[in-house]
């Protein structure tokens, strides 16, 4: 098993401390929701998006969320309405599209590797998540030189610190929800701009192609354009960073593992993955039932929140051989680190280039880097994301 005793990961997330649920799929009368812990059960959940419903969650809450914050959010679609968005993106991110960045991703991968001063290097600030919000900032036609505001508005997404409820006070979550709109709505304003350029001025970059996009004949709104672009400029970079800092954390527990890596470059794929099943960026994702449905032996009624944890899933020892121990050699690995079905990750292979480009010349340039044994590093706070929000390092 790995020692993560010195890693201050959140609390709830007990995977990360070697333990198993007591029950593969159980319900929560507390928070008023089901969660489902085991492989098979998981990707079952996954794979059925007319039984599990992504639109359907927000109908759960307590609280009343506008329909337009669900207007082409890929995130929160279900079937036709789904596929038909996904495809005006997939060509953005097509095999040929991915592949041709790579020069641009080492470029910029030693550009920012450049400005290192002395021997001290804080990962997520200096390279994991500059690298992949500049690539996708440059994806859409969006100046990579706004990546600050893109950071404080993805901070105000993801700075939940407690866990979904279907019981919570109501006032309470209303007043959660309007703080973090008007946090978000120079957000907003700033992509309804861009988009406004658009339309005036096509350029050829995917807000433009978007603009242009048409479904059932008819073109996106500036709603719909707004949550689409949204969707993609977080989900195009966080995990990603996340990613690189997971697995040089990774790699520097298992000194051994990583000297393996630097004379053998072929297995830096297979250690990416191994990071995705051992620290698994997105833990959680929320689906709600349209009909009654037994999985794992429990039967779950319908209209009822259920909680899939992909992370719990990755430690599945009924899947994984010695889940608790982090292997860079790990194959075959059907981890579920970008989620399965019709909502599988679309810029997984993005995430996947630039995690091994940027390991990649880490080991090149940095022969002897190392955690910074003064500076501990910190996690992300919320309970549903596992990654490291600093990372401490020395270069020699």
């Amino acid at each position: 098993m790995t020692d993560t005793t010195g890693w201050a990961v959140h609390p709830h997330q007990f995977w990360l401390r070697g333990e198993r649920p007591a029950e593969r799929v159980s319900f929560d009368a507390e928070k008023g929701l089901w969660n489902v812990y085991g492989y098979e059960e998981v990707a079952t959940v996954l794979a059925d998006p007319k039984t599990f419903s992504s639109a359907h969650v927000n109908d759960l809450f307590p609280v009343d969320v506008p329909p337009e914050s669900s207007a082409g959010n890929l995130l929160d679609l279900d079937p036709p309405d789904h596929r038909k968005l996904r495809n005006l993106v997939s060509k953005g991110f097509s095999a040929k599209v991915v592949a041709d960045l790579e020069p641009r991703i080492a470029a910029l991968t030693h550009e920012l590797l450049d400005a290192v001063e002395g021997d001290r290097l804080e990962l997520v600030d200096g390279l994991a998540y500059p690298l992949p919000v500049i690539v996708i900032a440059e994806l859409l036609g969006l100046p990579a030189a706004d990546r600050e505001l893109f950071r404080d508005w993805v901070d105000v997404l993801f700075s939940q610190k407690n866990d979904i409820t279907t019981t919570a006070d109501k006032e309470q979550m209303e007043a959660d929800f309007a703080v973090q709109n008007e946090a978000l709505a120079p957000m907003f304003q700033y992509l309804r701009e861009h988009a406004a350029q658009r339309r005036k001025d096509p350029r050829d970059d995917l807000i433009s192609a978007l603009v242009r996009a048409e479904v059932d004949g008819e073109r996106l709104t500036d709603t719909e354009l707004v949550n689409f672009t949204t969707v993609l400029l977080v989900a195009g970079h966080i995990t990603t960073t996340m990613l690189l800092g997971n697995t040089t954390l990774c790699l520097d527990a298992h000194p051994d593992q990583r000297a393996r890596l630097r004379a053998d470059r072929s297995g830096i794929p297979t250690a990416i993955e191994e990071s995705l099943r051992f620290l698994t960026p997105f833990s959680v994702m929320a689906r709600a039932t349209t009909t009654p449905v037994v999985v794992g032996g429990r039967e779950i009624p319908a209209d009822q929140l259920v909680l899939v944890s992909l992370a719990a899933a990755n430690r599945d020892p009924g899947k994984f051989a010695d889940p608790d121990a982090f292997d860079a050699r790990r194959d075959p690995n059907p981890h579920l680190g970008f989620g399965r079905g019709i909502h599988f990750c679309v810029g997984a292979p993005l995430a996947r280039l630039e995690g091994r480009i940027a390991i990649d010349i880490l080991l090149d340039r940095f022969p002897d880097l190392r955690v910074d044994p003064e500076i501990p590093p910190t996690f992300m706070p919320s309970p549903f994301m596992t990654g490291v929000r600093t990372l401490h390092l020395r270069t020699a």
